[in-house]
């Protein structure tokens, strides 16, 4: 049995399993697990003989050996796979910590304020182990769109100076710009709104 995410799914989550029962015939079985965040998945079980999609958390694909067709899908009891697979669900990675810091207009001066949430993240990343953070810069719709590329990019490159003062290896950072093309509130052009001045931080 092979496994691939969907054409559309960019992260997806599947727990597999040799079935090995005495009274039933050898083979795999595949369980899409729920993302963390909430957002859907998908993964395509491929089998001897054909194929099928799973898209809902907890559906489940059965493949026994050498038998023809496609996988069999049916519905998994989600206390009974998360009872039998404990250590497994115990082992995966606690989810995401996202915060968001504001800037003063124009420039890459956090505000009063998103200093202290710039600390819990500061405090969020020294404390989750093995933790490695994505940080992704913003701007508002004033001023030309090259220009709010390079602030968006520079606001993030701040962010990561901050880190990095506090001794979080560089190299476990990812710093992007997205200018004014993610809009947390959306505007018409040259608007001045303070709610999209920002970087937002993912702790993962």
């Amino acid at each position: 049995m092979k496994l691939r995410p969907q054409a559309s799914s960019i992260v997806f989550a599947a727990l597999v399993t040799t079935v090995l029962a005495a009274c039933t015939t050898p083979g795999t079985r595949v369980v899409l697990l729920p993302q963390a965040d909430g957002k859907p998945s998908a993964v395509v079980v491929r089998a001897k003989d054909g194929e099928e999609t799973l898209s809902t958390p907890y559906q489940r694909a059965t493949a026994a050996v050498g038998a023809p067709g496609a996988p069999v899908v049916d519905k998994a009891e989600p206390a009974k796979i998360q009872a039998e697979n404990k250590v497994l669900f115990d082992m995966r990675p606690p989810p995401p910590q996202r915060y968001t810091v504001f800037f003063d207009a124009g420039g890459t001066t956090l505000t009063p304020a998103s200093q202290q949430v710039m600390n819990e993240a500061l405090i969020a990343a020294q404390t989750r182990s093995g933790s490695d953070i994505v940080v992704t810069g913003h701007t508002d719709t004033k001023g030309p769109l090259e220009q709010n590329d390079m602030l968006s990019k520079r606001r993030a490159q701040e962010v990561v100076q901050l880190f990095v003062d506090r001794q979080f290896p560089a190299k476990r950072i990812e710093a992007v710009g997205r200018g004014e093309r993610e809009l947390a509130v959306s505007t018409a052009d040259e608007v001045d709104e303070p709610r999209n001045r920002r970087v937002t931080i993912e702790v993962r």
